[in-house]
Order: structure tokens, then C-alpha cells, then sequence
């Protein structure tokens, strides 16, 4: 070789490293493989810094050289079921040592015919729990959120929350297998890489197999260059690591995330359908490993997560194979009429156009060619035939840049820059060719993609970037790309053409099916944890979404029955869970809807209490009563009444009795709704009493019967008992908002509510924490100009933070779950409570009242 050639380096180098045969793992645990026998065959040389002694002298011992005998039992309960190369599995409270031993948690798996176990030290907080239920009510969150945008902005500020990582972003896989960053969070003081665009490159192949193998990957130091695994490579070589948490990282990609400049990195992968579709990648500025706790909590948040969009996708697909078979049905219908394929596609142009959302579109069959729409000439669409024949068979092909196909295409790219083809028979090749005009725009990349390749310290390999500044591509000969949705669609056509789409079609249901009851049995292994109360608001939320009503009615409905059931709650906790009385329910859901005209609903006859069950239901049922008269009955009006009788029978039983008055004429409803069977069913089916409702003309009229084992004598009471605070009825002119608002909040989904209401408000800049030293931390860091604190912060009490507000002069609320019987300090006693659940109304009251108090003082 002549001494003045340099040696050629290209990006398929990264794709050459065996990134999974590197002999080292990462500092922060240590490695031990056993044979099959459980004799010790590696052991990576900082086990001393946890063993003591020399790791090469446990080579070749027994295993009970260094595990307890209890602990070998736990881990070979984990390997029943196991084979090489299945996920890992964790064995807690692992004794290991050579002499005293301590406790570790162990990762284990299964290489070749190596028992492969890594172990951490145990994270001392004990709180999986806590995190399992974080990610529970972040996945019930975004359930309800209908775009994939939306789930991913959603999923990294959750991920950000529940792991405190600089940068949390959602990279998403294109076609070419280039990433975009399509949702970032990230800390104060880092540039946004939202909307960068990182070339394929960047992620070797060998890499993506491994994130679709492990779907977390965990870089605790990138200045970590990891510790030899002992001994060196032998005669079957070097241990593979594929499955290994601990494996180290190739000294490219260190440099690569060291140029960032990144600290620390942990990845989960989304899968859907068994291939990487994207990642959720977290940065660190330094260096940072999370708990084995939190690392398998948001594991299963990624699971959880990919499921969903595997779901939210196959629900696009749905949409657009119901499209599909409108096409095939009128293809069918045509085929009868039609004496060739150009004729069949002839009378259906539009749809097929509009279904592929193409300008134009090109038939080709025994050598006639039709068309419509922007698409080349004739003899072209002849010429990418010719070119089509040279790939496999069979085949739906898209692309957005034809030329890649045929050059001579950049002739006539301003009408047809990319295309899909369908090809509808086997010999001669007869296509359906779906045209794509050119669409010129500029892609933002992370450095430039066609950055030259130079030699770097590392030898023939390619040294990574150092600039990752925004660089801006003008892209022209290309079209907009063919959606996942479109490519399957144009199967669909070409299934259709080939008459098996009925087999394909079935198999297709089957498989979304299958899916569909994955997804269900993996919420419901979640949902099994959550209390009563969360199932009875998840019934709420799904009988209210089963009425055709819109998105912002269904909010409305669904807060309101929520927040009855909150005021029920606040009541029975007010009368320490014994019985509360009825007229107090009855006049706080009056007051929730009239105000100070709630005299309008007329409360009669015996004082009786009701149990705690009781309360809850008959709640329920009071709340769509009162609701259904102030949308169609008499409190719909300003004139009509609403006349409560409550009778006690003989055998102690309630009647209450409900008749509306003067009010519009009524209808009797056409459909039953989930408000009309919370009325008619919840009474009898949870109290085994009595309910029915009746609808004359002159207003609704309604019987309840309430068995005597609910129903509790009452003392009478002034009606001024029962009145809401003067601070609750009076709308309070809201005094210009502050910059800077601390929010002290132990629940993360709770936390993130609160945070968009105060934005919402008009509050600048909103720092969340869930301890009191955070908060103090925060206050001490200056700037708070008003705080909303949750009395209970897990186990300790907000009310250190509230003291120094207090000392400071600055405003705050309280927030708590116990409401007004919340007991605080005498000089405290005066700050306002807001009871949750809060919404933005009960936030904006309680807010200007703190903010009145402290003008006045």
C-alpha cells in the first residue's frame, strides 16, 4: 500500500462494530457469568470494589463461593422459564460476598450457554410502588388523547418528571430511517433540538437491533470507558452482552454523546409491530443512573406507551381501510360493466386519487397506458415500468424521489416527483401508479448529514461530529412523503386486484384483535392496584364517552359528575365518615348551579342523614337530576321550581321526592342516556332500594326510596349551616398576576394539572416540586412571588415552606384533600384552602382571594 493513501472511512464503519461483543461493562454494577453447572467463567474486574478480594480467583469456583444458597434458589426460579436471549429478569435482595455478605438486587439472562448475572446495589427509598402508580395515571392521561403528537408531548414532560433527566425528547424514525425530534422537554439554559432532524447514520444497524432486543439502554458516565470483563476473549470467543444492562459503550458513541455535550443517557425504545419506530431519549449533563425502581417503572412505561401508539396507528389504519373497501366495493360493483383494468379504474379516478391523496395517478395494463391528474407522459410511465420489473415481485413500491429509481425522472419532477406503484398482475407486469408533484422545503438537521468521514484518534474509524448546530438542507426533487397509512392502503387495492382480499382481510382483524386484547390485559394488570374511588370515576369517564356529545361537552359533563361526587366526599369526611345530612347535599348542588338564586329549589318534610355509601350514590343521583332540570326542566328558566319532599316511612325507609314546576313544557327523552341510568338504576342496584322517574308535560317528576339500613335520624339545622363560604359565591375581580409561582405538589399528574391552570392563568414561569426541601430550595433561590402549597407533601407537611412565605410577605393558598377541615397553625389559620380536585375556577377564586388579602395588608 503506498504510504501517501489514506486508508477509506465511510458511516457503514459504526455499523461494523460489534457494539455487543466488547468485552467491558459500565461501573456502576458489576458482571458475573456462570456455566451451565454454576461455575463461575467471567467475572468483571471491579467485582473486588463490592466482593473484596481478587475477581480472577473466583474463576472456576461454585457459585456458593460467592451467593448464599437461598439467593442460587430465587435466581434458578427466574431461569425456569427462561431461554438464551429473553428479556432479563430481576432476583431483589440477592446475598452476595465472599465473606460478610450484603444485599443486591440482581439482573439476570441467559447468553449462549452462559448464566449471565449483574448486579447494582438496591435503591434505598423503596418506592416502585409510587412509581408504578405515576406511570398508571400518566398512561390513563394520555389515553385520552387522540393524536400521536399530542402523546408524545405529553409522554417526554411525564418521562422528564419521573426520571429529572436535562432533556427528554421523542425521536421518531422516518422511511429512510433518519430521526426527528418530534417532542422535547427540556431543563432552563439547554438550546432546544426540537424539529432537528439526525441522519440514519447516527444510529447503526447493529444498534437499532439491540434497542428492538433491550428495549432500555442505560449510559450512567460517558466518561466511563467501562472495566474488562475477566478472562479476555477465549476459544468461543467474547461473552455477548446483547441483553446486558451493564454492557459498556463503544468508544465512538462516548465521544459522539461527550460532543453534545451529553453527561449521562438512558433510551426506551418504541416498538410497534416488532420494529423500532422511535425512542424516548433522555440526556443528562452529568453524569446520573436511576434506581433499578424507577429504570423498570419507566420501562413499563415505554411498554405501556408503545402499545398505545401501536393502537392510535392501527386506529388510523382502521380509518383508512374503511376508505380502502369503500374504493374495492365500487371497483366491484365497476368490474361487472368494465370490459378491461383501465375501465375499472376509469369511473373510480377521484376516490382512489383522494384515498392515496395523490395528484395524479397512471394505469398501465396490457400495455395500454390511462391516467388523470399531474403524472408523467405515456411513454414515461412505460419507462418506470420498465424499471419497476427489476425489483421483487409482488410488492406495493414508494418513494418520494423517483429519480433514484430512474434519473431521467428529474425531467419531470414539478408533476411527478414520487410515486407509489401497485402492481395487479403477475406476467406481463400491469401497475396502478400513484403521482406526487415535487415539494420543495428545507429540513433542519443536527449538524450537516453529509459531513465528510476523517480518520481520528481511534484508528480507521469514523470520529463523530463535533458541531451539532442547526443546519439548514433546501431539499427540492422530492415529494411529500407516503404515509405508513397510504402504503397500506395501496396494499389493500393490490390485494384486491389479486381477489384475496377476504383471506387477507380477515387475518388483518384477527391481528388487531389480538392486539387490542394485549393492550386490554396489560391495563387491567395495572388497573387492579388502583382504590374503588379511581374505578368508579373510570366507570364516570367511560359511560359519559359513550354520549354523543363533543369533546368539549363530554369535559364539562365529566367534571361536573367528578366534582359531585367530591362535594359528597368533602361532606362525609366534614361529619368525620358518619352520616351527613341530605338537605346540605340537595342545597350544595342547588348552589353549584343557581348561586345565590338557589332558594328556586324547595327542600321539605323530615331531617335525616344518610350513611357514607349512601351519601355517594344518592350524590350521583341528585347531581343529573339537578342537571338535567337546569338544561331542560324547570330550573332551565327563570320561572319554574324544583320541590324536594323528604318522608320517612314507618319502617324507616326515605322517600324523597322530586317534582319540577312552572318550568318549560317536558318531552319525554327519546334515548336513554348514562345520566337517565345513574337515575333509574344506581339506587336499586347499590342501595337495593327504589327509583323511578316519570315525564308529564307540566315537569318531571321523580320518587326515590332509600332503605331503612341507609337512612339516620337528623337533628334540624339552621340553613345558614348549611351555606357555601361567603369567599365561594362572590366573583372576585382577579388582580394582576404575578411572575413567578411556586407549586409544591407530591403527585406528579396532580402537579402537571396545576401547572397548566396557573400558565393558563397568566403565570410566567410555574416551578414545580414534590418535597418540602425542594421547595425551600427553590425559595431560597429567590424570585417566588406566590405559591400554592399541598399540605401534605408524602409524609411531612408544607408548613415549613408556608412559614417562610409567610415571614417573607408573600402570598399563598393551601391546597389539600381534606378540604376546609384541614387543620392549620392559628397565624396560618386565615390562608385560603383549596379543596381538591380543583379546577380552574376554584384555582382563579382562591388565587385572587390571596392576592386581595395581600393588597389589603
Amino acid at each position: 500500500m503506498n504510504q501517501n493513501t489514506k486508508p477509506q472511512v465511510d458511516l457503514t464503519n459504526c455499523d461494523r462494530e460489534p457494539i455487543h461483543l466488547l468485552g467491558k461493562v459500565q461501573r456502576f454494577g458489576f458482571l458475573v457469568a456462570l456455566t451451565s453447572d454454576w461455575i463461575v467463567s467471567h467475572i468483571s474486574a471491579n467485582a473486588s470494589e463490592y466482593l473484596g478480594g481478587e475477581p480472577e480467583s473466583l474463576i472456576g469456583e461454585a457459585a456458593t463461593t460467592f451467593l448464599s444458597r437461598e439467593s442460587i434458589h430465587s435466581i434458578r426460579n427466574k431461569l425456569q422459564n427462561m431461554r438464551s436471549g429473553a428479556l432479563p429478569e430481576i432476583v431483589h435482595n440477592v446475598s452476595v460476598g465472599l465473606g460478610d455478605k450484603s444485599l443486591y438486587d440482581a439482573t439476570v439472562h441467559i447468553a449462549s450457554n452462559h448464566i449471565v448475572l449483574e448486579f447494582e446495589r438496591p435503591s434505598a427509598d423503596g418506592s416502585a410502588e409510587r412509581y408504578v402508580g405515576d406511570v398508571q395515571q400518566a398512561m390513563n392521561r394520555i389515553a385520552r388523547l387522540n393524536d400521536v403528537t399530542g402523546i408524545l408531548k405529553f409522554a417526554v414532560r411525564f418521562a422528564a418528571a419521573l426520571t429529572g433527566f436535562d432533556r427528554v425528547m421523542a425521536y421518531r424514525f422516518a422511511p429512510d430511517q433518519s430521526g426527528e425530534v418530534v417532542a422535547e422537554w427540556h431543563a432552563s439554559g439547554l438550546k432546544p433540538f426540537l424539529g432537528l432532524r439526525y441522519p440514519a447514520s447516527d444510529i447503526p444497524a447493529q444498534a437499532r437491533t439491540l434497542y428492538v432486543k433491550n428495549p432500555i439502554r442505560v449510559i450512567a458516565d460517558t466518561y466511563d470507558d467501562g472495566v474488562e470483563i475477566l478472562p479476555g476473549p477465549g476459544p468461543d470467543g467474547v461473552l455477548d452482552l446483547s441483553n446486558s444492562i451493564l454492557r459498556s459503550v463503544s468508544s465512538i458513541h462516548l465521544e459522539y454523546l461527550r460532543n453534545m455535550p451529553v453527561g449521562a443517557s438512558m433510551s426506551i425504545s418504541l416498538i410497534i409491530e416488532g420494529k423500532l419506530w422511535g425512542l424516548i431519549a433522555c440526556h443528562h449533563r452529568r453524569s446520573k443512573i436511576l434506581p433499578q425502581a424507577q429504570r423498570n417503572a419507566i420501562l413499563l412505561f415505554g411498554q405501556m406507551l408503545s402499545l398505545l401508539l401501536e393502537g392510535r396507528l392501527s386506529r388510523d389504519d382502521t380509518a383508512a381501510l374503511e376508505s380502502t373497501s369503500e374504493l374495492i366495493n365500487a371497483v366491484s360493483r365497476s368490474a361487472a360493466a368494465s370490459s378491461s383494468v383501465n375501465e375499472l379504474f376509469a369511473a373510480n379516478y377521484e376516490s382512489a386519487l383522494a384515498l392515496m391523496q395523490a395528484d395524479g395517478m397512471a394505469v398501465l395494463a396490457n400495455g395500454a397506458v390511462t391516467g388523470v391528474g399531474l403524472r408523467p407522459s405515456n411513454e414515461d410511465v412505460r419507462a418506470i415500468a420498465k424499471r419497476l420489473n427489476t425489483l421483487p415481485a409482488g410488492q406495493v413500491f414508494a418513494t418520494n424521489e423517483i429519480r433514484t429509481l430512474l434519473p431521467e425522472a428529474t425531467a419531470y419532477k414539478e408533476d411527478a416527483a414520487g410515486l407509489v406503484a401497485i402492481p395487479i398482475s403477475k406476467a406481463p407486469r400491469d401497475y396502478v401508479i400513484f403521482f406526487r408533484p415535487e415539494l420543495k422545503r428545507v429540513v433542519t438537521w443536527a449538524g450537516d448529514p453529509e459531513k465528510p468521514a476523517q480518520l481520528g484518534p481511534n484508528g480507521i474509524r469514523l470520529t463523530p461530529r463535533k458541531s451539532f448546530e442547526a443546519w439548514r438542507e433546501e431539499v427540492e426533487g422530492q415529494s411529500e412523503e407516503w404515509s405508513r397509512t397510504q402504503i397500506k392502503a395501496a396494499e389493500q387495492l393490490r390485494i384486491t386486484m389479486l381477489e384475496v382480499v377476504l383471506r387477507m382481510a380477515d387475518e388483518a382483524a384477527e391481528e388487531r384483535r389480538k392486539a387490542s386484547e394485549k393492550q386490554e390485559l396489560l391495563i387491567a394488570e395495572l388497573n387492579h392496584r388502583v382504590r374503588n374511588i379511581l374505578g368508579l370515576v373510570r366507570s364516570l369517564i367511560s359511560q359519559t364517552s359513550a354520549t354523543d356529545i363533543s369533546t368539549a361537552e363530554f369535559a364539562k359533563v365529566l367534571d361536573s359528575r367528578i366534582h359531585a361526587l367530591a362535594r359528597a366526599h368533602d361532606q362525609i369526611t366534614k361529619e368525620n365518615w358518619l352520616p351527613a345530612p341530605v338537605k346540605q347535599l340537595i342545597r350544595t348542588e342547588a348552589a353549584g348551579y343557581l348561586l345565590d338564586k338557589s332558594d328556586r329549589v324547595i327542600i321539605e318534610g323530615d331531617e335525616v342523614m344518610l350513611t357514607p355509601t349512601a351519601y355517594s350514590t344518592v350524590a350521583l343521583v341528585v347531581h343529573e337530576l339537578m342537571t338535567n332540570s337546569a338544561k331542560y326542566g324547570a330550573l332551565a328558566d327563570r320561572s319554574g321550581t324544583v320541590r324536594v319532599n323528604l318522608t320517612r316511612l314507618p319502617d324507616g325507609a326515605l322517600d324523597l321526592f322530586w317534582t319540577e314546576m312552572d318550568g318549560p313544557p317536558v318531552t319525554k327523552p327519546t334515548r336513554r342516556g348514562f345520566g337517565t341510568t345513574i337515575i333509574e338504576r344506581s339506587i336499586p342496584f347499590e342501595l337495593q332500594g327504589e327509583s323511578e322517574i316519570d315525564y308529564p308535560v307540566t315537569g318531571v317528576k321523580a320518587r326515590i326510596r332509600i332503605p331503612a339500613t341507609h337512612v339516620r335520624e337528623g337533628d334540624p339545622m339552621p340553613e345558614s349551616v348549611f351555606e357555601e363560604p361567603a369567599s365561594n359565591d362572590v366573583d372576585h375581580e382577579m388582580p394582576a398576576i404575578p411572575q413567578h409561582a411556586l407549586l409544591a405538589e407530591d403527585n406528579l399528574i396532580i402537579a402537571m394539572d396545576a401547572e397548566d391552570i396557573l400558565r393558563s392563568m397568566g403565570f410566567a414561569r410555574v416551578t414545580a416540586c414534590g418535597t418540602v426541601s425542594t421547595g425551600l430550595m427553590a425559595l431560597d433561590e429567590g424570585s417566588v412571588d406566590f405559591a400554592v402549597l399541598d399540605i401534605n407533601l408524602g409524609a411531612d407537611l408544607s408548613i415549613p415552606i408556608a412559614e417562610k412565605l409567610h415571614e417573607a410577605g408573600t402570598p399563598f393558598i393551601f391546597a389539600s384533600g381534606y378540604g376546609e377541615n384541614a387543620v392549620m397553625p392559628e397565624h396560618l389559620s386565615d390562608v385560603p384552602i383549596l379543596a381538591k380536585p380543583y379546577d380552574f375556577e376554584g384555582m382563579r377564586k382562591a388565587v385572587a382571594i390571596a392576592l386581595e388579602r395581600a393588597k389589603a395588608d
